[in-house]
């Protein structure tokens, strides 16, 4: 029982066991000393508790419900730095999804779209932790160099090579900087270059097209999701 409730509760009780003494006193063989002031003050007393404890009781609690009810969720990052990342993964998904229709000159467009995203990525704010600084490092710069290696290559197939590669290296990214926006699936084909020859992408649902060019072939090998439990955000990251 929280303590607010406590107190309406004694509000009454106390009163109430005031008016009782006062009334066994009255009947009693002994009224010395009985002061009828006292009475009507207990009686006072116990109708205002018995108001506040009807119509006023967790009144004064509400906001605090709410806060429990719809906890703010605060990225561990400044919101520069997440929009920085979302920009990505939505130049990212464009990408994948003009793979999907084998649409070279849609790959080429989003691609460069991508690449200036990931030029205008606020990978400095991680320098604040050097160990996950020093992590990030390397994937993202390997990011920007696939992403150069699929505008220039030449054929559908190597721009899928390209994709693979890019798309392990953005899922280190991701892990790396615990990126706590939204849950995303990593999913594979496991034939995507020939038998025993998977490739990988990053999807927002758990069901997405392939983009190496298989139908019905996408599994998911692993969820990633540093979103905290307590967040108002909807777990599905199509809902922003």
């Amino acid at each position: 029982m929280d303590v607010k409730k406590t107190v309406d509760i004694l509000g009454i009780v106390l009163p109430a066991l005031i008016l009782l003494l006062g009334i066994i006193r009255l009947f009693s063989k002994s009224r010395k000393g009985h002061n009828a002031l006292t009475m009507l003050f207990a009686v006072l007393l116990l109708l205002v508790g018995v108001i506040r404890f009807l119509f006023f009781a967790g009144k004064g609690g509400s906001d605090n419900s709410d806060a429990k009810l719809q906890p703010i969720h605060v990225s561990k990052h400044s919101e520069v730095f997440t929009q920085s990342m979302e920009n990505i993964l939505n130049a990212y998904y464009k990408m994948t999804e003009a793979f999907v229709n084998a649409d070279a000159s849609a790959i080429n467009l989003s691609g460069s779209d991508l690449k200036m995203s990931l030029d205008s990525f606020k990978v400095d704010e991680l320098k604040a932790d050097s160990l996950i600084y020093l992590s990030a490092v390397q994937p993202y710069e390997n990011t920007k160099s696939e992403i150069a290696s699929i505008i220039a290559d030449p054929s559908m197939d190597e721009k899928r090579g390209s994709l693979n590669i890019f798309s392990n290296e953005l899922f280190n990214l991701i892990n790396t900087i615990h990126y706590d926006l939204a849950k995303l699936y990593w999913l594979e084909c496991d034939k995507a270059f020939g038998e025993d020859k998977p490739g990988n992408w990053l999807s927002r649902t758990e069901q997405s097209a392939n983009p190496y060019g298989q139908k019905d072939c996408a599994e998911i090998k692993a969820k990633i999701n540093f979103v905290p439990v307590d967040t108002t955000k909807s777990a599905d990251p199509t809902k922003k």
